[in-house]
């Protein structure tokens, strides 16, 4: 893996104030140092001492459950947690303030002036990311977490030279969620006792810190800050078996008489359930109300499909409901099934909501959270304007407002847009269908998905479709673009009509390698297969790296990280073990320590 970068200090530099055991080895940059206070930084460092180990835990329970998958084994709903799915609890009521979700947009908290224009685009909701849409530089971290401190109190501007123009805030914007990153993801420039933070809780706790007040006495109502969680897992139990002797233990579940052995069940790691042990802390740490802080979580990962229910039932107090992350969902299935060879996909670009398995995790997740009470969110509409043809633009317009309106009649309450333009195609489609209605939490029986049981094998069922060789050059031109765009600092990249961000690079990148590993049969021109090979792929990565040369121009691909990228991409592809992350691999190259950027701290 490579190293991080080392920059060397000035002698006389301005360091960051820092509590004991603390370390920011980012830049030093007099308007970080009002975000990385002492004060918040020691907030920061207490959420990682307290939750760091459950963390890891919870790290080496996926990896033991992937272990099981690629023996075999298929994930499935818990026994163990039956009573939470047929109880009859509901989440937390939902906040006034974020009713009406009909149409999302989503993007990086950085730059400056896509934060406005997002706040500003007519959507309800906006969602400022610092995982899949960001490269988490620390410039762009910390310019992010600035960003959403002034979008919060209302006085965020942008001066855009080029075009003589300011950018503000209207009177009415979308009201903020904030996506922290993964749990698996380290931030590298804070070391708190000598290791990297963990990135979701330096995300989390510094914008909570700085901005819990100012929003739940402005857009929260009394209520936020408001939250979307990525790349939740697992919910895994641990049998412990017991004599009970002399007394009898009775629960609503379980009941043991004298001398009975008896194999008692108990919670040894929820993902979900750390994250609700950081809010109650956080608002413990605020002194405000608990159930303040609110979060919509992603499901997002195969094995997160399977535990909707329970992953609700410990976010009850906090939750804002679940959201279908169908990009990285993809992804996930695959690597889920990366051992599987009868579970192939087709070319990405016929893996949609038609495919059974996809259509069926769309329709329980409405289902489980209109029963809990809360929102059920659909999925990415990645589609960008075509300014240089109107009838093209026109024909994926109209591809949007047929998806939008499958999500609308299948029960979502809102949706989500990659681009401002979209939002009014949108908004029209879910407002018709709503007829003034601010969701459909409590129209359940009035949707498509009211009638459907999905089972354990609706979950799983493999996808079906051509797997072809342009399919191969696409995932490959698309991948090593992404990776050369997030290298150089940009995580929402524009390409061939989409907006791409990591979920969309990562399905490229392991279907790539899941086609590899088994010899997948790819059509080829004419109707002749041929298999999947690394000297298939060799071949593949030289010419779509010479036509993504000639279509970015010889400069900008020389002076860009495109063989980088594509040397990375390649070694990822073609690697004897899939890596669990494009990104995680490639972060130490986007590092970049600065010693002596705070000030000494006792370890």
């Amino acid at each position: 893996m490579a190293t991080a970068t080392v920059a060397t200090a000035a002698p006389t530099a301005p360091s960051y104030d820092t509590p004991e055991g603390v370390d920011i080895r980012g830049r030093y940059d007099p308007e970080f140092a009002g975000i990385l206070t002492r004060d918040a930084l020691a907030f920061v460092a207490a959420l990682q001492r307290e939750f760091r180990g459950a963390v890891r835990h919870a790290m080496e329970r996926r990896r033991e459950a992937q272990r099981r998958y690629d023996a075999g084994e298929l994930p499935r709903f818990d026994p163990a947690t039956r009573f939470v799915r047929d109880g009859g609890w509901t989440c937390a009521p939902v906040p006034p303030a974020v009713a009406d979700r009909t149409v999302e947009i989503t993007g990086p908290a950085e730059p400056r002036k896509m934060v406005i224009n997002a706040l500003n685009s007519g959507a309800k909701v906006f969602m400022a990311d610092f995982e899949d849409a960001l490269s988490p530089t620390w410039e762009n971290l910390m310019r992010g977490q600035v960003n959403l401190r002034d979008a919060v109190a209302g006085t965020i501007t942008f001066d855009d030279a080029a075009r003589g123009r300011t950018y503000r805030l209207n009177e009415q914007t979308a009201k903020l969620f904030v996506r922290p990153r993964g749990w698996h993801l380290p931030e590298a420039h804070v070391l708190i006792d000598g290791e990297p933070a963990l990135g979701c809780l330096v995300d989390f706790g510094l914008y909570f810190f700085h901005n819990h007040a100012a929003f739940r006495a402005g857009q929260g109502g009394g209520f936020g800050p408001f939250f979307y969680l990525p790349k939740m897992e697992h919910s895994r139990y641990m049998t412990v078996t017991v004599t009970v002797s002399l007394y009898t233990y009775q629960s609503h579940k379980h009941r043991c008489s004298v001398s009975d052995t008896y194999a008692l069940q108990r919670f040894c790691n929820r993902e979900a359930r750390i994250w609700n042990g950081v809010f109650e802390r956080a608002e413990q740490a605020a002194g405000i109300e608990k159930g303040s802080i609110r979060a919509t979580v992603l499901v997002e990962t195969l094995p997160a499909a399977f535990q909707m229910d329970e992953i609700l039932h410990e976010l009850r107090d906090h939750s804002a409901g679940l959201n279908c992350g169908r990009w990285d969902y993809i992804f996930s299935y695959v690597k889920t099934f990366r051992a599987h060879a009868d579970r192939l996909l087709p070319d990405r670009a016929l893996v949609g909501m038609a495919q059974h398995f996809m259509r069926s995790y769309s329709h329980l997740l409405i289902q489980t959270c209109h029963r809990r009470g809360v929102h059920a969110m659909g999925g990415m509409a990645a589609q960008i304007p075509i300014k240089d043809d109107a009838a093209a633009n026109e024909a994926a317009l109209e591809l949007v407002r047929k998806d939008k309106l499958r999500e609308a009649r299948a029960g979502h309450d809102g949706t989500w847009a990659a681009h401002p333009g979209l939002i009014p195609a949108i908004r029209e489609v879910f407002e018709g269908h709503l007829g003034g209605r601010p969701n459909q939490i409590n129209a359940d029986a009035a949707t498509a998905t009211a009638g459907d049981r999905i089972t354990e094998d609706d979950l799983v069922q493999p996808p079906v479709g051509a797997r072809t060789v342009d399919g191969l050059r696409l995932n490959t031109r698309v991948g090593v673009q992404y990776l050369a765009a997030w290298l150089a600092g940009s995580g929402s990249v524009p390409l061939y009509n989409l907006m791409e961000d990591a979920a969309t690079a990562e399905i490229s990148r392991v279907q790539n390698w899941q086609w590899l590993r088994h010899g997948a049969a790819l059509e080829y021109a004419g109707g002749v297969a041929v298999r999947a090979t690394p000297e298939l792929l060799a071949r593949v990565l030289e010419e779509e790296m010479a036509r993504v040369e000639a279509e970015v121009g010889a400069d900008k691909f020389r002076n860009g990280r495109y063989a980088e990228a594509g040397e990375i991409f390649g070694k990822q592809c073609t690697a004897p073990e899939l890596d669990d992350f494009l990104t995680l691999d490639a972060y130490n190259l986007i590092v970049e320590h600065h010693p002596g950027a705070s000030s000494p701290c006792k370890l």
